[in-house]
Formats: C-alpha cells, sequence, structure tokens
C-alpha cells in the first residue's frame, strides 16, 4: 500500500532529507527543474534515505558501538562490585557511632525536594529533560525507603518507616518510572543498523504539513 495520500502521521527519516525535498530533490536523488541544485549526502533506499558512511565517520563512534562500549564499562562495574559487597558483608561491624547524623538526613531530604521540585518544573515546561530527572527522583525515593526501614529494623520507628514507605515513597518513586517509560516510549529511536552494516540509522520525524512523500519513501504492504 503506498502511503503517498497518507494523513501526517506517517514518517520520513532525517533533517537532510526533509530540507532536499524542499529544495527540489526527490526521494531518488534527483533534482527537479528550476529548484537549485544542492548536494545530496544520502543513499536512498527502497526503505528510505539512510545516511552515508562518510557522515557517519565525520559524527565519531557509530551509535551501536558506543552503546557496546557503554554497556561492557557498565558490565564491567558490577563485575568490580560483587567482590566489593562480598568484603564489606564480611568485615563491616553491625553497629557504629556515627557523627553528623543530623547533617546526613537533613542533606538528602533537601537533594530529594530539590529533585521532586526540579521534576515538577520540568514537567510543566513540557521539558524531555523531565525523563533523566523523573528516574532520579525514583531512584532517590526508593534510597530513602531503603535506609529508613533498614536503619530502623529493630526498632518502634520500624513500623512508621514502613507504613510511609507503602503509602508514599514506593508508590510515588513507581509513578515517576512508569511516567518516564512512557514519555521514552514516544521519543523516536534510531535503528539498531542499516541494511549496508553502517551504525548511523536515521531519526523519524513527522511530516509536516503540506509535504508529501518522495518515491524513495513510499512502502509496499
Amino acid at each position: 500500500m503506498s502511503l503517498a495520500g497518507a494523513a501526517p502521521t506517517a514518517i520520513y527519516t532525517t533533517p537532510a532529507h526533509r530540507g532536499n525535498i524542499r529544495n527540489g530533490v526527490d526521494g531518488c536523488g534527483h533534482v527537479e527543474s528550476g529548484k537549485r541544485n544542492l548536494p545530496v549526502s544520502e543513499e536512498v533506499r527502497e526503505d528510505g534515505p539512510q545516511v552515508t558512511k562518510e557522515h557517519a565517520n565525520r559524527r565519531g563512534l557509530p551509535p551501536d558501538r558506543r552503546r557496546k562500549h557503554t554497556a561492557e564499562l557498565l558490565a564491567a562495574c558490577a563485575a568490580c562490585l560483587i567482590p566489593w559487597t562480598v568484603m564489606l558483608g564480611l568485615t563491616l561491624p553491625s553497629s557504629r557511632h556515627v557523627h553528623q547524623w543530623r547533617l546526613t538526613w537533613v542533606g538528602f531530604d533537601v537533594l530529594l525536594i530539590i529533585a521532586l521540585a526540579s521534576t515538577a518544573f520540568l514537567a510543566w515546561r513540557r521539558s524531555r529533560s523531565v525523563i533523566l530527572y523523573a528516574h532520579a527522583t525514583a531512584v532517590l525515593l526508593i534510597c530513602d525507603t531503603w535506609f529508613d526501614i533498614s536503619l530502623d529494623a529493630g526498632t518502634e520507628d520500624v513500623w512508621m518507616a514502613g507504613g510511609l514507605a507503602l503509602l508514599t515513597e514506593l508508590p510515588l518513586a513507581a509513578f515517576l518510572i512508569h511516567r518516564a517509560h512512557s514519555l521514552i516510549a514516544l521519543l523516536p529511536w534510531p535503528p539498531a543498523h542499516n541494511a549496508a552494516g553502517d551504525t548511523a540509522g536515521s531519526r523519524t520525524e513527522p511530516v509536516p504539513d503540506g509535504e508529501t512523500f518522495p518515491p524513495g519513501l513510499r512502502t509496499g504492504g
């Protein structure tokens, strides 16, 4: 089925390709008569334009390679924490007199207030950064729950800590994580790789009003 006459909810890829359309370059890289002859830096295949290797190299490491390096770094950090955690479990005392107890908890609550207020402000401004702040705030709420319950274990205060965790902190953390993931699902996501093996990918965007699909972007089905 051709999408040439579809509603503007369909997509085409890369802002550069949209610029080519506006300047008279069709989906196959041809320049229409009477239009400015601008260089075409994309390869158009049946499934749409893709960024060339030369353009990908100018942008640094391919996204797949960056993702791989990031995953390897995080996996190495997790592996290093395993023996460290075992050592702490075997060597740390079960109790210890600490200094600045009040400052520690007041400082943590101030940090939590800043995180909550920043998340609310960014949500009001409709900023995409709210995704990061929502996750950070949820992590702080979960940490607050853990420290409250673990430090109050064996005392009467543990019931208050458990009630606050079940009624406020954990539900709010779950809500923030759920909302953040809902927003992430709405964002465009580049493909893992293209048919030629490049990992540059392309970003999907809504078709603006008044623009139509070039021939190279029509899909059959």
